[in-house]
């Protein structure tokens, strides 16, 4: 019996573990008896439990957490993502030998006995009777398999992993209770299945299928004898038998089960001995998790579909929720990446920019009409070394991007398809001195704005009067100055948010009137989703990044979905086409041009050349490419980027190539249709008063004053066509 201490008999330990084997092997348990009350045997300290009768009987074992494939749009694998390594197999897709080698080692009497071995418990109460603790335990493969359900529930919480791992008697009575209900419901094999998929084998690996990947880099059904024994005497502890790091310390573990098999008759001796002589040969597999092992250059995209699914409501109503469920994986995300596209976006900004330069650029691409993102890359790598970055330079920060970037001049045409919807003519003039202060009180949309700041023009040459086509081309700052003062803000303000537009550091849009010069902080893929609509007659999709999910029974999951809707006239939309085809034809974009098919877009830079962009569009593509400093402290005078030096950046000379050329590559062997335009000739081409177009000759089209919406004959203002056309129908 136990030892007694300094004659005041056994502890309350030793008489507890004295009184659980003794109701074992009575019978108690198995026939779900209570136990006396805990509190007369001290089993009231925490971590115990009060009665055996009072523990909930139904043991809900959570999804196993398994890893998530993050593929393209082709179903080509992205990257690998999971909180634990696992992949779940049947048992008929493990190898045989493994399955007698981790039952051998671990519970040999396991198809004997039911729920508990009551002579290994017996075994084990005398033992700890002796020790006044818990230092043996009697747990079968069914109680440990318990166990770790326990542990995986637990998640990456360490309190709840302590308390799933603590060694007390009541945390033992527990897995006894439970350990029962399994038996009865899933029977030996189910168990057998579950426990191998469940266990932790070391390594980062989660069941037998991750861990024969990981050290042998081959499926479980493959494995030899030897191998299936150096898992199997893994389990007991993975730190001190791991191959990689104590190989002898293996070697002699794995000689252990292979004698264990031998002596139980599941190997012969000789097949025993023949394989302990053999030296272990491992083909190890690293680990590779997350996004940055993402191919292409494709991390950054890879952390915005996490982003994606953490923060939308479709994969959970909270924030606590959505993380489970990306933690528990065994997810198949098909991504809306086109390869093709993504590596052409990495190829042309390596071939700009270098990772060491000391700026960076970003840019994204989406297709017109599905909000998708095709593209999405970074001059610095995605990851934590030396000039590499986790932060995605393309997109807001609420998504894992920065505080954004101000987009300059690539901002006017989004005012600009303000007026043109409020019925302003493309021929409106304005007198565009070279310096001016902004026209104040300028409307708001709830109230008015007043100040004294000014702007200039880019050039002292560069003096009105223009119209709209030509200070587009010529980026104007003045022209639009006047213009936004002329219409109001809250038109501009509208239309930008019907085309997305957000400041990247979340804060509200200012309405102010240098917001036409593009001041406020924004992000690629915001202003490529806002020049998408101009491609797509005016309907502007809110990007998507998932096509579809497939959780790990095959059963698809609902995505969210692009919303479409109409954002400006299909008239205003060619209007501007027309206008920033100018601008890659003979304006400030000439150098992004594409030949072979139509082309639009804008160049842009940003007060004291923090920042220069391009943004531009075919039918088919629309992409932003930005180029600076993500700290906002390098100016971009006398620069060196991509070995090439520039007194002054511009959009036109680096971001403007970077754009052209990735999507050359994105749109090599795809049609090439064109933009839909409304024809604006040049000032000064019809010499007549009135062609009857609607557009001033020469002479007319005086400047509008401001607040002065050109109703006047003579002035820029127009209804717009489909207007024009509902009131012919009414008369």
């Amino acid at each position: 019996m136990g030892k007694k201490r300094d004659g005041r008999g056994l502890s309350k330990t030793q008489q507890a573990a004295k009184f659980l084997g003794v109701s074992v092997l009575a019978g108690a348990v198995l026939a779900g008896l209570a136990l006396p009350a805990a509190g007369a045997l001290g089993l009231t300290a925490k971590g115990t439990v009060e009665g055996f009768d009072e523990i909930p009987s139904d043991l809900k074992a959570p999804p196993l957490s398994e890893r998530t494939i993050v593929q393209d749009a082709n179903g080509t694998e992205i990257a690998k993502i999971y909180s634990r390594d696992r992949t779940v197999v049947d048992l008929k897709d493990m190898s045989p030998y493994v399955q007698k080698a981790i039952v051998a080692i671990e519970d040999a009497r396991f198809y004997e006995h039911g729920a508990v071995d009551m002579k290994g418990i017996l075994r084990a109460v005398n033992k700890n009777a002796q020790s006044g603790g818990v230092s043996q335990g009697a747990s079968t493969l069914t109680q440990q398999y318990v166990k770790n359900v326990f542990i995986e529930e637990a998640g990456n919480d360490p309190d709840k992993v302590a308390q799933a791992t603590q060694q007390t008697i009541g945390r033992k009575i527990k897995e006894l209770k439970y350990a029962i209900q399994v038996e009865k419901e899933l029977g030996k094999r189910k168990i057998l299945q579950n426990y191998l998929n469940i266990t932790f084998f070391g390594q980062q690996a989660y069941g037998v299928e991750a861990a024969a990947q990981r050290y042998f880099s081959k499926s479980a059904k493959d494995l030899s004898l030897g191998e299936s024994a150096v898992l199997a005497g893994l389990v007991q502890s993975p730190t001190r038998y791991d191959p990689l790091n104590n190989r002898d310390e293996a070697t002699r573990r794995r000689n252990t089960v292979l004698q264990r098999m031998a002596d139980l008759k599941d190997i012969t001796q000789a097949e025993a001995d023949a394989a302990a002589k053999q030296p272990i040969k491992l083909a190890v597999s690293r680990p590779k998790s997350g996004c940055i092992t993402a191919t292409d250059g494709a991390g950054f995209f890879c952390d915005y579909v996490r982003n994606v699914f953490l923060n939308d409501k479709t994969f959970g109503k909270t924030a606590k929720a959505r993380a489970k469920r990306w933690n528990q994986g065994g997810l198949t995300i098909r991504t809306t990446l086109d390869p093709q596209t993504q590596k052409s976006v990495q190829a042309s900004i390596g071939g700009h920019v270098h990772s060491d330069d000391q700026v960076a650029s970003a840019a994204t691409i989406v297709e017109p009409g599905t909000g998708k993102i095709l593209g999405m890359g970074q001059s610095r790598p995605y990851g934590f070394g030396k000039n590499e970055t986790v932060l995605n330079l393309s997109v807001n920060h609420d998504m894992g991007g920065g505080a954004g970037y101000q987009p300059g001049s690539t901002f006017k045409p989004l005012v600009a398809a303000a007026a043109l919807d409020q019925g302003m003519s493309p021929y409106q003039e304005y007198s565009s001195p070279y310096r001016m202060q902004y026209p104040s009180p300028v409307q708001t949309c709830n109230g008015e704005w007043q100040g004294h700041e000014g702007t200039q023009n880019e050039n002292k040459s560069e003096v009105g009067p223009y119209a709209m086509k030509e200070a587009t081309a010529k980026s104007v700052n003045t022209y639009f100055v006047q213009l936004i003062s002329d219409m109001g803000i809250c038109p501009a303000v509208k239309m930008i948010d019907k085309l997305g537009i957000e400041r990247a550091d979340g804060k509200p849009i200012q309405e102010v009137p240098s917001m036409t010069l593009g001041v406020q902080e924004m992000s690629p893929l915001t202003m490529s989703a806002a020049y998408a609509a101009f491609a797509n007659n005016g309907t502007y999709c809110t990007p998507i990044a998932i096509a579809s999910i497939t959780d790990a029974a095959g059963k698809p999951m609902n995505v969210p979905r692009s919303d479409c809707k109409q954002a400006m006239s299909e008239n205003t939309a060619k209007t501007i086409n027309a206008l920033l085809k100018g601008v890659v034809e003979d304006g400030t974009g000439k150098e992004a041009g594409l030949s072979g098919r139509d082309s639009a877009g804008k160049t842009g830079t940003s007060d004291s050349r923090y920042a220069a962009w391009f943004v531009g569009y075919t039918p088919n593509m629309a992409g932003a490419v930005w180029v600076g400093d993500p700290m906002h402290k390098r100016k971009m005078f006398n620069i060196t980027i991509g070995g090439t030096f520039h007194e002054k950046v511009y959009g036109a000379d680096t971001p403007g190539p970077i754009w052209r050329d990735a999507m050359n590559g994105a749109l090599a062997g795809r049609p090439a249709p064109g933009l839909p335009t409304v024809q604006i000739d040049d000032p000064g081409d019809d010499k007549s008063a009135d062609d009857g177009k609607g557009k001033p000759g020469k002479g007319k089209g005086k400047p509008g004053k401001p607040g002065n919406h050109g109703n006047k004959p003579g002035g820029g203002w127009h209804l717009p066509g489909d207007i024009l056309d509902r009131l012919k129908q009414h008369h």
